[in-house]
C-alpha cells in the first residue's frame, strides 16, 4: 500500500508540471515538419533521459542541495518564481501560434545541421527543461524528503513508488512526443490556442502555490525567531 500511495502521490503531483499533451504542442513548434521516425527516435531519448535525470535527482538530490547548503523552501521559492514567470509570459503571449510558426521557421532555416543538431538537444532543452523544468525538480525534491523514513522497507517502498511514477510519466512523454504532430494536426488552430492558454494558467497557478509554500515555512522560521 504504501508504494502505490507514493505512486499516486508523486504522479498526481508531477503529472500538471510534465504535463505531455501541453508540452507536446511545445516540442512539435521545436522539432519543426520532421519525418515521424524522427519523432519517435528523439521521443525515445527524452523519455529515456527524463528517466534517468529525474532518478537521479530523487535519489541525491537533498545531498547535492545539503552539500551546498541550500534548503528546500530556498529551491521552493526560487523555483516557484521561474514557473511563474514561465507561466506569465505564455500567458500574455499575443500569437502563441504565431511564436511556434516562428519556431518552425528557424528550425527550417537549419535543415542542413537536421537531425544531428535535434539530437544534440535531447537533453537540453527538450529533457531539461522542456520536459522537467525547475517545478519538477523542485517536487521530486519535496518527494524524496517525504519518502526518506529511519524504517528501510518504507524507505525502498517509498522511492520506488516515486520511480514508478517517473516511469510511467516519461512513456507518456514518449507517446505524446512520439506522434506528436497527428495530436496537434487533430486539433484546431483555436482549440489550441486555448489549451495553450489553459495550461500556462495553471503553469502560474503552480509556480505561486510552490514559491507560497517554501515562504510560508521560512516566514515562519522568521516569526519564531
Amino acid at each position: 500500500m504504501l508504494l502505490w500511495e507514493f505512486f499516486l502521490l508523486a504522479f498526481s503531483a508531477m503529472l500538471p508540471l510534465i504535463n505531455p499533451f501541453g508540452t507536446a504542442l511545445v516540442f512539435v513548434g521545436l522539432v519543426g515538419p520532421e519525418p515521424p521516425k524522427v519523432y519517435r527516435s528523439l521521443a525515445r531519448r527524452i523519455a529515456i533521459n527524463n528517466v534517468i535525470f529525474l532518478a537521479i535527482i530523487e535519489l541525491v538530490g537533498s545531498a547535492i542541495l545539503n552539500f551546498f547548503g541550500i534548503s528546500l523552501p530556498i529551491v521552493q521559492v526560487s523555483g516557484g518564481i521561474v514557473i511563474a514567470a514561465i507561466g506569465w509570459s505564455l500567458l500574455n503571449e499575443n500569437d502563441a501560434h504565431a511564436n511556434v510558426k516562428n519556431k518552425q521557421a528557424e528550425m527550417e532555416a537549419q535543415a542542413d545541421a537536421g537531425v544531428r543538431d535535434l539530437e544534440q538537444k535531447t537533453f537540453y532543452p527538450f529533457t531539461f527543461p522542456v520536459t522537467s523544468g525547475p517545478g519538477t525538480l523542485v517536487v521530486m525534491l519535496t518527494l524524496s524528503a517525504h519518502a526518506s523514513d529511519p524504517v528501510l522497507s518504507k524507505n525502498v517502498l517509498g522511492h520506488l513508488g516515486i520511480f514508478l511514477a517517473v516511469i510511467v510519466l516519461s512513456a507518456l512523454v514518449y507517446v505524446c512526443y512520439a506522434y506528436a504532430p497527428k495530436i496537434t494536426s487533430s486539433i484546431s488552430e483555436s482549440t489550441a490556442h486555448g489549451i495553450l492558454r489553459v495550461v500556462a494558467f495553471i503553469l502560474l497557478s503552480i509556480g505561486v502555490q510552490i514559491a507560497w509554500n517554501g515562504l510560508s515555512v521560512l516566514l515562519t522560521s522568521v516569526l519564531k525567531r
